[in-house]
């Protein structure tokens, strides 16, 4: 990712905290030489040796998932963004732009085959999602958690490299700024709102 040196971030916390919270994500792979993408819901880990590891699950239908394991991945995070407008710069000479808050996470990926594996994915995207549908769950039959583990396929990513973006007005004045994020705070927009919090901390 094309990463200008004033919005690069490498704060390992605050990134993986990003991409905890914004885990709906774009896995992009490659066959015949064209990029393959499918979005999922990852489950965001770092180990106590500072591993991040990423997990989830393709439907068993999607051929994606015989690529994850053969090559490099990219796993893109990309919430929240949001419009600007020119009008809340000092200058007239000034053109709208896109603030955000992006990730690119490289890894490589690992099917995890075995029923058991399959079970503990799904019980952790549940505890990660949902964790008060972990009794029904718990009731469910044996059976039928054994056939939905059928009809999909479970993996994970260990990254081996993280590129982060935050681009929030760092090039504008404190003024210009602070306009920005009075506007997006009050758009009706719930990633506008975000973003102008992400502002508001970057500022600190």
């Amino acid at each position: 990712m094309y990463i200008p040196k004033n919005y690069q971030t490498t704060d390992r916390a605050e990134i993986v905290a990003f991409m905890q919270r914004h885990s709906f994500a774009a896995i992009i792979t490659a066959k015949d030489q064209l990029p393959v993408a499918t979005h999922l819901p990852f489950v965001v880990t770092r180990q106590d040796d500072d591993t991040i590891r990423l997990i989830s699950h393709f439907a068993r239908a999607n051929p994606q998932w015989q690529q994850v394991a053969a090559f490099p991945v990219l796993v893109v995070f990309s919430e929240p963004h949001a419009y600007v407008s020119p009008s809340h710069y000092d200058s007239e000479q000034s053109v709208p732009t896109w603030n955000y808050f992006a990730v690119h996470a490289y890894g490589q990926g690992r099917l995890l085959t075995e029923p058991a594996q399959t079970l503990g994915v799904l019980e952790a995207t549940i505890a990660t999602y949902e964790a008060s549908y972990q009794q029904q769950w718990e009731q469910l039959p044996a059976e039928f958690k054994t056939n939905m583990a059928r009809g999909i396929v479970a993996f994970e990513i260990t990254v081996t490299e993280l590129q982060a973006q935050k681009k929030m007005s760092q090039n504008k004045s404190a003024a210009e700024q602070q306009r920005i994020i009075h506007t997006l705070t009050a758009s009706k927009d719930g990633a506008a709102r975000e973003l102008a919090h992400y502002m508001q901390l970057n500022q600190l």
